[in-house]
């Protein structure tokens, strides 16, 4: 009933971006090295395309476009958990370290195993599952210490930018360690291109969305209840600290996957969760799906400037999304005042 209600309040919004997204994948299929028009993508589509049309599509531009809103789905989900979860308006996967450490265990897996020598573990199905243990490990630290009777919002933005930055010398030390091929294959994947894609890191990756997506959004009413002082919702039977374990492995879970075919994206989790609170209110039964649907739409439309701006030349989405999600944080600084959520 409280989805029902939340959803029927805010269905312009949710309208609203599931057309923008459709319009942006439309144009964005359209766009690019070799222009499509949109006779021809029907045409495609429909079996009567030439193969270079078909190839073009099918091959290039559909998987990138897929994996964008994935990456941007789960990102966004995983921001607005850890926001919830810390009563703080900037926490972000990205900025606390957790997209780093993600990131760290891919790169390990890539110095250990490699992606061109055979091995089974250098598959792309294994790759969100490293990236997984990173960004929980990170999480997981990250938790522990800014605990100080509680998750102190100043103090967890302080701890995470630590581990950020320590997560980032060691990708370099480690970087310095690699053979050459392997050494440029990270080095793409640090600046945020979503070099994954081909259709079986969309395989490797869906899964993952698709299972946590359903997972959080049952979350909704726990974080609703987070959001009050500790006494609140202990006195209505929520086993506080239970939750915010599973929640964090949750974000972790979201972030690391998205992490291991995205690369590092940082701000989506920041900007998605943000503007749907804005747009919306604080309630999670509504600013979760709509977090998700302005999280795809962000990514997805960076994807197309980055491959359109400099054409033929490809400006990763990761370094598209800092230009606008930067100054925004500036932004939120300037303008936030105390330490708790703000919306």
């Amino acid at each position: 009933m409280d989805w029902l209600q939340a959803l029927s309040r805010s269905k312009n919004w949710l309208a609203g971006f599931l057309f923008l997204i459709m319009a942006t994948f439309v144009w964005s299929l359209s766009t690019g090295v070799m222009p499509i028009s949109f006779s021809e993508i029907v045409a495609t589509l429909s079996g009567n395309g030439t193969p270079k049309q078909e190839l073009v599509l099918f091959q290039l531009r559909m998987p990138r476009m897929f994996i964008a809103m994935l990456i941007g789905t789960g990102l966004a989900l995983s921001g607005s958990i850890l926001q919830g979860l810390s009563r703080n308006s900037l926490a972000d996967p990205g900025i606390l370290g957790i997209n780093a450490g993600a990131g760290l265990a891919v790169v390990v897996s890539i110095y250990l195993f490699g992606q061109s020598n055979g091995s089974l573990l250098s598959e792309p199905f294994f790759l969100p599952v490293f990236a997984f243990i990173g960004a929980l490990a990170v999480a997981g630290l990250i938790y522990r210490f800014s605990w100080k009777g509680g998750i102190d919002p100043e103090r967890l933005l302080l701890v995470g930018l630590g581990f950020n930055a320590l997560c980032g010398a060691l990708l370099m030390i480690l970087q310095l360690k690699m053979d050459p091929k392997d050494f440029q294959q990270a080095a793409i994947w640090l600046t945020g291109s979503i070099w994954g894609t081909q259709w079986p890191y969309v395989w490797a990756l869906l899964p993952w969305i698709l299972i946590l997506i359903p997972a959080a959004f049952l979350k909704a009413r726990t974080m609703n209840l987070l959001q009050f002082k500790q006494e609140v919702p202990i006195a209505l039977g929520l086993k506080v600290e239970a939750e915010r374990r599973i929640l964090l492995c949750l974000s972790a879970a979201l972030a690391g996957a998205c992490v291991a075919v995205g690369g590092g994206i940082a701000f989506v989790g920041l900007l998605a969760p943000h503007l749907a609170r804005r747009l919306c209110g604080p309630n999670y039964f509504i600013s979760l799906p709509l977090s998700a649907l302005i999280g795809a739409f962000l990514v997805l439309i960076a994807d197309m400037i980055g491959k359109n701006l400099l054409a033929p030349a490809d400006i990763p989405v990761g370094i598209v999304i800092s230009v606008i999600g930067a100054p925004y944080l500036i932004f939120m600084l300037l303008t936030r005042k105390g330490a708790g959520m703000k919306v």
